[in-house]
């Protein structure tokens, strides 16, 4: 899996600077098919925003402080900050997953929400590719134009995830 990599600088060139067309000009084919292989099996992290904490913290009725020690964790980016991220149990599954499903489905992070059009994912066909292997909805179902794939990657601008600097 790869994992979203929320760099400003890339997304200027993505969505502003580009003239070629992206790969996704004619759009993508995607539909969930509610299988999990996101959520499961393999170390990642789901980065969070201010209004995902929002309404996950809304949704579980926790105050902040129990919501951050049961559910969160720091992790370091590269400019040195570090980010948060939800925990992951022992054998990486997502900590709102269970054999249900998402446990949190409708309040779930954008990063969640917007999965598979990640910067990372949708920076080239090739990664789009390796990320099909993993993904049954990939190029399967409803078509997203590349004006609403863009709208993904734009949201993620308006929502940063949630940083602190490292003291």
């Amino acid at each position: 899996m790869i994992y979203p990599c929320f760099c400003a600088y890339y997304y200027k060139i993505m969505l502003e600077t580009s003239s070629t067309s992206p790969f996704y000009a004619e759009g993508l084919h995607f539909t969930c098919k509610r299988c999990s292989a996101c959520c499961r099996f393999e170390a990642g992290f789901v980065f969070l925003s201010k209004e995902d904490s929002s309404r996950l913290k809304a949704s579980l009725n926790l105050g902040n402080r129990e919501f951050s020690e049961t559910y969160c964790r720091w992790v370091p980016s590269d400019d040195g900050k570090m980010q948060l991220s939800l925990k992951e149990k022992p054998n990486y599954d997502c900590i709102f997953w269970t054999e249900e499903g998402c446990s949190v489905y409708e309040t779930r992070p954008l990063q969640c929400r917007a999965f598979p059009f990640w910067l990372s994912t949708l920076s080239s066909k090739k990664n789009w590719e390796i990320t099909a292997r993993d993904c049954p909805g990939i190029g399967q179902g409803t078509l997203h134009t590349e004006d609403s794939i863009k709208n993904w990657l734009t949201l993620r601008q308006m929502e940063p995830i949630i940083t602190r600097s490292e003291v």
